[in-house]
């Protein structure tokens, strides 16, 4: 049997799935822990792949999701803070020469993108956004067919455009991102920060998302708040997204995106007075992902098997 590899990176678990040439059913799948006594990451992965794949069958590609900015020409992730060793790497040759079988590798919400397009809530359109709404945010996006990568393969970072000049610090150390008024840290930092000041709250200390998104179902003010805060911001972004891409779906993935319209009534009620026209939301649909957390393995599964095939 010939069988696919996906592979999903994470800083601390990677998954792998093995699907049957031409088929979209794994029949193995494996999560480890990224790191292991005595092994670099990568040895780990290597290890895993081996262990996973059944003695004799023959890979015909492997496709890696990895978070982080990845110079797909030059075959390295340029950052990786939670994976330090790999920065600068050319993993996919390190594969390659490894297993004997060729290997690509791409940021795993442009990946995410991909896999929704083909094998998800996306299959049949040909212009996609991707957004993933979780710790951070993450984007990918289908123009015309094609996964938008940019000369570099740098596009696409949809969490980090400017939404609020001067407003709270991103996580990659620029101020009023997308990521810093819309993800699930960002919704718990304004929570933190209004409980500080005195805000009347259910809520206490530093509470997590889930915690904060179970209190705005209970009726807690200030967590209905945070909610509608980040929605309003989210909101903005999308109504540059579709100016600019004019897609005809939007599809959200990430845990953040599961709390519903606690989020996505605010975002739909600022997108409606956000836009140029009413055109761009013509026939668009707004929905969640059908791959769910595995969007990444099926992401890294259409670009193994685009790459042999083109």
């Amino acid at each position: 049997m010939t069988v696919t590899i996906a592979l999903d990176i994470g800083g601390a678990h990677m998954r792998i799935a093995v699907f049957p040439k031409n088929e979209t059913a794994f029949i193995k799948h494996k999560r480890i822990r990224t790191y292991a006594d005595g092994e670099t990451s990568i040895e780990c992965l290597i290890n895993l792949i081996k262990e996973t794949v059944p003695s004799g069958e023959q890979i015909d590609a492997v496709g890696i999701a990895l978070p982080g900015p990845i110079d797909p020409q030059k075959g390295i992730i340029l950052r990786a803070p939670n994976l330090p060793e790999w920065e600068n790497k050319p993993i996919p040759q390190l594969i390659e020469d490894a297993i004997g079988a060729p290997t690509f590798m791409g940021n795993d919400a442009n990946l995410a993108a991909l896999g929704e397009w083909h094998y998800g809530a996306g299959r049949g359109h040909h212009d996609l956004l991707y957004l993933t709404i979780s710790t951070g945010i993450g984007g990918g996006v289908i123009c015309n067919d094609q996964l938008l990568l940019g000369s570099h393969g740098l596009g696409a970072e949809l969490g980090h455009v400017t939404i609020l000049p001067d407003g709270p610090m991103c996580s990659c150390g620029q101020p009023g991102h997308l990521e810093a008024l819309s993800s699930g840290k960002a919704i718990a930092s304004y929570v933190a920060k209004q409980l500080k000041k005195g805000g009347e709250s259910s809520l206490a200390g530093k509470p997590e998302t889930k915690e904060i998104s179970q209190a705005a179902k209970n009726g807690d003010e200030l967590a209905i708040k945070a909610f509608q805060r980040a929605g309003y911001y989210l909101g903005l972004g999308v109504a540059n997204y579709l100016m600019i891409f004019n897609p005809s779906i939007v599809i959200f993935g990430g845990g953040v995106s599961k709390v519903g319209d606690l989020l996505f009534k605010p975002m739909k009620e600022t997108l409606q007075k956000s836009v140029l026209s009413r055109h761009y939301l013509q026939d668009l649909i707004i929905t969640t992902s059908e791959l769910g957390d595995n969007t990444g393995l099926y992401g890294a599964l259409a670009l193994a098997r685009d790459s042999i095939t083109t």
